[in-house]
């Protein structure tokens, strides 16, 4: 299915809306005074907080902003989680430093984050009005993106190495007379199977699926479906070879 994704600037200049309602719109993710102090007491005293006392802090406050948090959960220093309340948090979790952990939508499930995964610093996760699933051990290095606005799925056991970009999103350009930002944008979405490895710089883009256990090579754009067991490098990726031999 495609779906439109929706534009910030609609909300963000909305004449109907006041200001803490655009702000609730886009960061909190519900209405209220109640759940707009709340947030913004636990981002004041949390968020940007050094060291071990910063650590502690997070770990008290923000499982209290998220739909359900398990056990032993790790917040780094500026991670920033934005309509929390559509953010699941299995046990065993490291979120690094400076990480955004984005559920934006209207109505949408938001991001599931499973066991015992491991977000490496300045990643983003970002929905629009999408939905986004990382499965149980999977380890996602710094500087990855993953971006949805339909369905994006990181199967467990995944390793996302660094400066991965998975994006479950695209731009209609059918148009030539008119420019690629005032055209309709559509996401077919994302799905990364079950203990496959993307190389550093791999581009994951919108409508692939990646089979289990799978390889994708260092730098690979991957445009097509790959298979099981497969290995695939190259811009565009090609399959060149199988784990299985």
């Amino acid at each position: 299915m495609l779906s439109d994704i929706p534009k910030a600037q609609d909300q963000l200049f909305d004449p109907h809306l006041s200001m803490r309602q655009k702000y609730a719109s886009l960061v909190v993710g519900r209405p209220g005074w109640g759940a707009l102090l709340r947030y913004e007491l636990t981002v004041l005293l949390g968020q940007a907080t050094p060291g071990a006392l910063g650590l502690a802090i997070r770990k008290a406050l923000y499982p209290g902003l998220l739909a359900s948090c398990g056990r032993n959960v790790v917040f780094g220093q500026n991670v920033v989680l934005r309509h929390p309340n559509k953010i699941r948090i299995g046990g065993d979790v490291v979120i690094d430093d400076n990480c955004l952990v984005d559920a934006k939508g209207d109505g949408n499930a938001g991001i599931a984050i499973g066991r015992g995964v491991f977000i490496g610093r300045n990643t983003i996760l970002s929905c629009k009005n999408g939905e986004m699933s990382i499965g149980d051990g999977a380890n996602i290095g710094f500087n990855c993106e993953i971006f949805s606005a339909s369905r994006v799925v990181v199967g467990p056991g995944a390793l996302l190495a660094a400066y991965t970009y998975v994006i479950g999103g695209d731009h209609d350009f059918s148009d030539p007379h008119a420019s690629v930002l005032s055209q309709s944008r559509r996401s077919q979405g994302v799905v990364i199977g079950e203990g496959v490895w993307t190389g550093a710089g791999a581009k994951i883009l919108d409508g692939v699926r990646v089979g289990d256990h799978a390889i994708v090579g260092a730098g690979a754009v991957v445009r097509e479906d790959v298979p099981d067991y497969a290995i695939a490098v190259g811009i565009p990726a090609r399959v060149v070879g199988s784990r299985r031999g």
